[in-house]
């Protein structure tokens, strides 16, 4: 029986390729072992080793907190904690005035946009 994977978009593999390498690149030059930084993620030797192939299989979650860990900046180099939080806020607020569910179904209405 074949395995299902999911697509994965080109720049989706390109972005978590460069935090991959990122991760590899600043554990080496900061001299922490694998154990050692696995242990402190809450990870095993083995994740952490396909974290660094940039595996997409692994969970984001693990991905950002590596990150943290060794002081990676993942959005902007000027964004700190509390610039995420309000950004973080802003969005929720923006999702609040969303629908909560889309739809596919097509109106048969017509949109009266002569105003």
């Amino acid at each position: 029986m074949a395995s299902i994977t999911s697509p994965t978009s080109r720049y989706a593999q390109e972005a978590i390729a460069l935090l991959a390498s990122l991760i590899r690149a600043e554990r080496i030059e900061k001299q922490i072992p694998v154990s050692e930084l696995a242990e402190r993620a809450g990870i095993s030797r083995g994740t952490l080793h396909r974290i660094e192939q940039g595996d997409v299989k692994c969970q984001i979650g693990s991905y950002f907190e590596i990150a943290a860990i060794l002081g990676i900046p993942l959005f902007d180099a000027e964004v700190c904690l509390p610039s995420l939080v309000s950004h973080r806020n802003r969005v929720e607020e923006k999702l609040k005035l969303l629908p909560k569910h889309t739809s596919k179904k097509k109106s048969s209405r017509k949109v009266k946009d002569d105003f």
